[in-house]
């Protein structure tokens, strides 16, 4: 029988790569600030709304918070927000192309957090796995950006580095952190503790983000509530991506779920050959190779 935190993920991975295209729209119309912003405060009620349906209807008992379960929700949120600012300050530099394919360490990063953190441990076969992908998803990004091997090492001391650890360090904190909050709860079900560390880590993140852009950003609140239809797909798609997120994080370990995450860059590499028609380099096909093995072994040999 397969595992829950393996259909959750694909989930996760399938609805971020929606919102993330929707999201896109959004630009031109809202700053990066703001397009940023409606990922939580459109999917806050629908995260409040499905907490509450799986009370009413589930028949769940909220879990009782405590002061761990709010430090882990209030470090998953600022880390997340951090992620994306930081992410946005390595596309300002002109060689980011290194520092990007080294933010792809995050699963590494997640493995090592996991572990001092939360005592989450490895076995072989996932450690394996991990490496594999980590090497699959680098490949991938080698050839995508056009920089070599050579460029990559020669690039290791550049800021632009030493800023794309930063990035995949703060997702992977947030990813960690989030986990935390979940297992923070007790032993409830994973649903219910998934359902209600996403509502309360929204509700920050709207709180933290809205007083960010009306310091900030003056008149983009308003942009946002004026741009309420397509910010509302946007907002539909990352609740469903974090649903599926939280709940296999609450399930499994972090770094198990973000190597099976992967399977992102396999759905969108078939769509480019099947759908869009596009060439294919011997080093994106080997990169996805590795994937593919690495998100089997993680499967059936973990």
């Amino acid at each position: 029988m397969i595992e829950l935190w393996i259909p959750f993920t694909i989930g996760g991975a399938f609805f971020q790569n929606l919102r993330s295209a929707l999201q896109k729209h959004l630009k031109g119309r809202l700053s990066t600030g703001g397009a940023t912003y409606v990922r939580f405060l459109y999917a806050l009620p629908f995260a409040i709304v499905y907490c509450w349906g799986l009370v009413q209807f589930g028949g769940y008992d909220l879990p009782q918070w405590n002061w761990a379960f709010l430090a882990y929700c209030l470090a998953g949120s600022i880390t997340q927000i951090l992620f994306t600012f930081v992410l946005i300050w390595l596309f300002s530099f002109r060689n980011f192309a290194v520092g990007t394919t080294l933010s792809k360490t995050e699963v590494v990063q997640i493995a090592i957090l996991g572990l001092i953190l939360l005592g989450d441990t490895l076995s072989l076969g996932a450690a394996v796995a991990i490496g594999l992908s980590l090497f699959g998803v680098m490949a991938l990004s080698l050839a995508q950006s056009r920089i070599t091997l050579s460029n990559l090492i020669s690039g290791l001391t550049e800021k632009p580095t030493l800023v794309g650890l930063l990035c995949g360090a703060f997702l992977g904190a947030s990813v960690v952190f989030f986990r935390g909050a979940g297992l923070s709860l007790g032993d409830t079900p994973a649903v219910i503790r998934a359902a209600f560390a996403l509502a309360v880590s929204l509700v920050m993140q709207v709180v933290m983000m809205g007083i960010y852009l009306k310091w900030r950003e003056p008149g983009e609140l308003t942009k946002v509530v004026r741009n309420w239809a397509p910010a509302m797909s946007v907002g539909v798609s990352g609740v469903l991506a974090s649903i599926c997120w939280f709940t296999a994080f609450t399930l499994e370990n972090a770094a198990y779920v973000r190597a099976l995450g992967q399977i992102e860059l396999v759905f969108t590499f078939i769509a480019s050959i099947f759908f869009f028609k596009e060439k294919t380099s011997a080093t994106e096909f080997f990169g996805i190779l590795l994937i593919v093995a690495a998100i089997l072994i993680l499967i059936l040999a973990r």
